[in-house]
C-alpha cells in the first residue's frame, strides 16, 4: 500500500488487433439470410424498439434474434454453466456448423455474448459497429417487435 501519487514504471506490452473474428455491417446484414444466426445482445425492450436511449432509431437488424446478455448470468453475476448456456443458445437457433455473430448497442455487451458463447463451446464473431452504426445509416432497414 502506498499513499500519495504513484507513477508506475513503463511497460513493454504491445497490443495488436485480430484476436477474434469480426463481421462488417454488410456481413451482419447477410448472415440471417445465408443460414447464420445474428444475435442482438441488448435488452429485449431495445430489440423490440420500445425504447432507444442512445441511438437515432429504435429496433433491431432485420433477421436478428433477441439474446439479452443478462440471461447468460447466474444470480451471483458469473456465467451460467456451459451446459445451460449451450441449451440456451440452441433454443435461439444455434447449431453446430451454423455461423454466429453478435451485436449490441456499441459492441461492448456483444463481446460479453461472444464470451458466453465461447463458454458454451461455440465460436462466434463480433459485429463491432453494432446498432449504433446500423441505426445511423438511414438506408439500412429496421425491424421492430418480438420477431426477427
Amino acid at each position: 500500500m502506498e499513499t500519495g501519487d504513484v507513477v508506475p514504471e513503463p511497460g513493454d506490452v504491445t497490443l495488436t488487433g485480430g484476436g477474434m473474428p469480426v463481421v462488417s455491417i454488410d456481413e451482419a446484414a447477410a448472415l440471417p439470410a445465408s443460414g447464420g444466426v445474428l444475435l442482438d445482445a441488448r435488452a429485449a425492450e431495445r430489440y423490440r424498439g420500445d425504447v432507444e436511449p442512445v441511438d437515432p432509431r429504435a429496433g433491431h437488424v432485420p433477421g436478428a434474434v433477441s439474446a439479452p446478455t443478462t440471461r447468460n448470468l447466474a444470480g451471483d453475476g458469473t456465467f451460467l454453466p456451459a451446459a445451460v448456456l449451450t441449451a440456451r443458445f440452441a433454443g435461439l437457433g444455434i447449431a453446430p456448423g451454423r455461423p454466429v455473430a453478435a451485436y449490441c448497442g456499441s459492441g461492448v455487451t456483444a463481446a460479453h455474448e461472444v464470451a458466453a458463447l465461447a463458454v458454451a463451446g461455440i465460436e462466434a464473431a463480433l459485429y463491432p459497429g453494432s446498432w449504433s452504426q446500423w441505426s445511423a445509416d438511414p438506408d439500412r432497414p429496421v425491424a421492430t417487435g418480438d420477431r426477427p
